[in-house]
């Protein structure tokens, strides 16, 4: 149960939305083609903390989701493509996104790898990128980071506390463009079924364009699963999707944040060439809108619904027209929307803390070092059963490097004891989970969070039960501001330690 970065993806449909995360995968098999190298492209986002692409095994997503329980679905596709999407938690604590395909969507393998690869690729700050894919003998599943906080749909049409504000919508008009534009940019202009459905919030409340609409629902299958008012006329006609189609796709949505309904575009239409912009707009802003913005939005968008594909605008020309209209560029999404930020508020520990517990929940390092200075090996007993032959010169070399490292630790010199302890550790002879703990410690204050998660991690793997690696891993999280994970492992550190106090052992 090691923990890594939690980053967030959900795509949901009309009947789903009221319903209400370094990748751990064991690949079963290689791609069957050599894929491209990830592009973050002008905003490349791989260093966001979004794993790259890779392939899952089925067994990985299949506890992920708890065996694709019913309540972990998040949103179901239409009844002649029933794509469902699951959340689920890797080991490693990130949660994901997870769409499975019928069986026979992707009949070929091999089609379905390249397609996965294809939109895998990309990495962008305002997308909800696809993190991985499964092509387990029948089974083909993609993967994708989970966005925690619902859909522009959920936002726009089935609100309970408030609507979305008239700053808000035009940052999410202005930041789907800008995706839009960057996978247009990336050779992946092809955006099949843009709806509210498919914009959905992080958690810091801003807008991400979900990664499952840049690949098709089948090998051949439909694109477009929506009420056919809302589709592009040349779509009607010959059932390809085009770039052209994308931007009055894109045109919906706009006529989506400007009146607060799912309104037809035939019907928005008559309403502005009648110049009747006032009746188009969500009643519940309250006038609380530019009406120069709002006439800039409409003309917008009925640029994007024009009959003839050509006389669209592009996805430059998005961007170039709602760039000039941010409003409350300092104000954070999240406050916008109403909703909490994520992190903020740790749950309370269900266990009572131990003073290891107390020091790992303040942060206090130092308070962490002496603790683990006094504990010192008594917990590795049991965890290496070494045979005669072992005890070699190279052994010895091992263990004297793990005891210069204790000196170096004992004495505060936390680079030196990360380097010997590297010492022992890449020998590989004998493992030691105090090793790994307190080089974890060493990392949290020489100010690398990441790599502590790591040992800690290895630490665990060495001792599944030792409540000191699930603590170090919570400071560890904490320190990379994931405060909720951080919260959950402090509070199953404390579960473990409770438990072993009640079997008779020492902490």
């Amino acid at each position: 149960m090691g923990c890594c970065e939690s980053s967030f993806l959900t795509e949901t449909h009309p009947e789903k939305d009221d319903q209400h995360h370094h990748n751990n995968s064991h690949s079963t098999q290689n791609p069957p083609f050599s894929p491209p190298s990830p592009s973050g492209g002008a905003d490349g986002a791989a260093a966001g903390g979004v794993p790259s692409f890779s392939e899952f095994s089925f067994s990985d997503l299949k506890a992920a989701t708890n065996n694709f329980s019913s309540d972990s679905i998040v949103s179901e596709s239409g009844e002649k493509a029933p794509n469902i999407v699951y959340k689920g938690r890797l080991q490693n604590r990130r949660w994901i996104a997870v769409k499975k395909f019928t069986k026979m969507a992707w009949p070929d393998p091999k089609q379905f790898a390249e397609e996965a690869w294809g939109v895998g690729r990309l990495r962008h700050r305002r997308l909800a990128n696809l993190i991985g894919y499964c092509c387990d003998g029948d089974e083909r599943l993609l993967v994708a980071e989970y966005m925690p906080n619902d859909t522009l749909a959920k936002h726009l049409f089935h609100w309970e506390n408030q609507t979305i504000e008239w700053a808000m919508r035009l940052r999410v008009a202005l930041l789907i463009a800008e995706a839009l534009d960057f996978c247009s940019t990336e050779s992946r202009s092809l955006y099949h079924d843009l709806n509210a459905y498919r914009v959905l919030f992080d958690e810091d409340g801003d807008p991400r364009l979900s990664c499952f609409g840049l690949m098709k629902n089948s090998r051949d299958g439909k694109s477009y699963s929506t009420n056919l008012a809302y589709t592009p006329p040349e779509y009607l006609r010959n059932g390809r999707v085009t770039p052209e189609s994308v931007i009055y796709s894109f045109g919906t949505v706009l006529l989506d944040l400007l009146s607060g309904k799912h309104i037809p575009p035939s019907h928005a239409l008559d309403l502005i060439r009648d110049k009747n912009i006032i009746l188009l707009m969500d009643s519940h802003l309250e006038g609380n809108f530019s009406t120069e913005e709002a006439t800039t939005v409409v003309g917008l968008a009925s640029q994007c619904l024009q009959y003839e594909p050509r006389e669209r605008p592009n996805t430059k020309d998005l961007v170039a027209t709602l760039a000039p209209l941010k409003t409350k560029p300092d104000v954070p999404s999240y406050v916008m929307l109403g909703i909490p930020k994520h992190e903020d508020a740790p749950p309370t520990p269900q266990h009572p803390l131990s003073p290891m517990g107390e020091a790992c929940s303040r942060l206090d390092l130092t308070a962490i070092h002496q603790i683990l200075v006094m504990t010192h090996y008594r917990d590795d007993e049991g965890t290496n059963e070494l045979s005669f032959q072992e005890w070699t010169q190279q052994m010895r070399d091992m263990l004297e490097a793990r005891k210069r490292g204790d000196f170096a630790f004992r004495d505060k010199d936390f680079k030196t004891a990360i380097d010997c302890y590297s010492q022992f550790v890449d020998v590989g002879t004998m493992v030691s989970p105090t090793v790994y703990a307190r080089r974890s410690l060493c990392y949290l204050l020489c100010d690398q969070p990441d790599a502590a998660l790591r040992d800690a991690m290895q630490a665990q793997c060495v001792y599944p039960d030792w409540p000191t690696a699930f603590y170090m891993q919570s400071v560890a999280l904490a320190k990379l501001d994931m405060h909720k994970d951080a919260a959950d492992m402090l509070n199953e550190a404390a579960g473990l330690e409770e438990k072993r106090q009640k079997g008779g052992r020492g902490s």
